[in-house]
């Protein structure tokens, strides 16, 4: 289904930054415009507010170099702040036995439903399947539309099904940069 904007539409998009950003690496070898992102994504309605879900690293010191990016994980918090991003930000969790865990699912979840009555459109920009209940709860119980922002190649089928409008992020220009040599 093709997209339909109204200029007095209000917007929301929810930006599950892990899931994007390991996409992007890993089945790409690229990484993400969010500025592009977010301009893409709003077109020409009006962004009420686009938050973006990130997880602070285990270790304690902030300014550790990404071996991928070569930037500091602050140095790329204030880039997503600057390209008009609200942050919202949690510890890694590290468990007993070593095992980490890295979830935005529920708090993205909460604040989507939260800032329902002040949308038209919710965007997820993400490719995991645990947000189906959360799509199908906007939807029947606010009804509003829902918009899915992902890379088709690593999305659930299903939640590129049950979204009223699917929007791959390799079709948006300018979002997704690519690493030299690589397609």
């Amino acid at each position: 289904m093709k997209r339909i904007e109204h200029k007095d539409q209000r917007v929301g998009i929810f930006i599950d930054i892990q899931n994007l950003y390991h996409s992007a690496k890993n089945i790409f070898g690229g990484r993400v415009n969010y500025k592009e992102l977010v301009k893409n994504l709003t077109g020409s309605r009006q962004l009420i507010r686009a938050l973006a879900y990130v997880v602070k690293s285990d270790t304690i010191n902030e300014t550790t170099i990404s071996r991928t990016t070569g930037k500091t994980e602050a140095s790329f918090f204030e880039a997503l702040e600057k390209s008009g991003l609200t942050l919202r930000i949690k510890d890694l969790q590290v468990f007993a036995g070593g095992a980490k865990k890295a979830d935005w699912d529920v708090g993205l979840a909460v604040d989507a439903i939260r800032m329902a009555d002040d949308l038209d459109v919710i965007i997820l920009v993400t490719g995991d399947g645990d947000f189906v209940p959360l799509i199908e709860y906007l939807r029947w119980g606010f009804g509003k539309e829902i918009e899915v922002a992902a890379f088709y190649k690593s999305s659930s089928s299903r939640l590129r099904e049950i979204a009223d409008i699917f929007i791959n992020l390799e079709d948006l220009p300018k979002v997704l940069i690519r690493s030299s040599g690589r397609r």
